[in-house]
């Protein structure tokens, strides 16, 4: 195997530890965001999309190269065979093209592992950035349910107190502090609904990053059975050119 295709192999075997290190389901999205806002990580995200690029235009060449070379050698093995030369030259011709099927199997799965391990990335990063939005809006809302909570306690006990006294010069200041205390309830429930409203729209963000995951999932399987689905027409062209 040339260095080239060492080289394919040995990305591919990467990228495969790599989705399945991503995939373990006891790390959760935001482990991995703090992970990759490590500096290391937020220095090497600069270069990250010319890398991606870069690393798919080479895949594709490969990729081409290689289905260049599965047809030339199934061409000159077919015209051999017909030509009924030695058994030295056909089994050398026979080794390169497994060479060329196994270079077209490398570089075809490192190209799809490589789109696969990207949108794996961006949609670990979304839903990191989901769950981080919904627990402060659960905090918030806590918060504001316990801050209510208290100034209708106290706006009940200052009303019992000034209950009691009969004075008139009380019960007007009385009055003017429970209209104080209704207003600021009445701004504590409005801060409340607003936040609340702002907890629903998170919850449907998540909702609809999670039907995102899935539909991956589903054009991830799909595009397994369209290339299982090759793979077979692949082998039985060749069977019959064999034949």
């Amino acid at each position: 195997m040339t260095f080239q295709w060492t080289a394919v192999a040995a990305f591919m075997y990467g990228e495969i530890g790599v989705i399945l290190l991503l995939c373990l389901p006891f790390i959760s999205p935001l482990r991995w965001q703090k992970i990759f806002m490590i500096p290391l990580w937020s220095k090497m995200a600069v270069f990250w999309n010319k890398m991606f690029l870069t690393i798919i235009v080479l895949l594709i060449v490969l990729f081409l190269d290689a289905v260049r070379e599965v047809r030339k050698y199934s061409a000159i093995h077919v015209n051999e065979k017909a030509a009924n030369i030695n058994a030295h030259a056909f089994e050398h011709i026979q080794m390169k093209r497994f060479r060329s099927q196994r270079n077209l199997y490398l570089s075809g799965f490192s190209l799809f592992l490589w789109l696969v391990l990207r949108r794996t990335i961006t949609l670990l990063t979304q839903l990191a950035k989901g769950m981080t939005s919904h627990a402060a809006l659960e905090t918030q809302v806590n918060d504001a349910t316990e801050a209510a909570k208290k100034y209708m306690a106290e706006n009940e006990r200052l009303q019992e107190a000034l209950s009691e006294k009969g004075s008139s010069k009380k019960k007007e200041s009385a009055e003017a502090v429970d209209e104080k205390l209704k207003k600021e309830v009445e701004h504590l429930k409005a801060e409340l609904q607003k936040t609340s409203n702002a907890l629903q729209k998170a919850n449907n963000e998540v909702i609809a990053v999670k039907k995102q995951s899935e539909g991956l999932k589903r054009e991830y399987d799909n595009l397994m059975k369209e290339y299982e689905w090759l793979q077979g027409s692949l082998n039985e062209a060749e069977d019959k050119k064999d034949l």
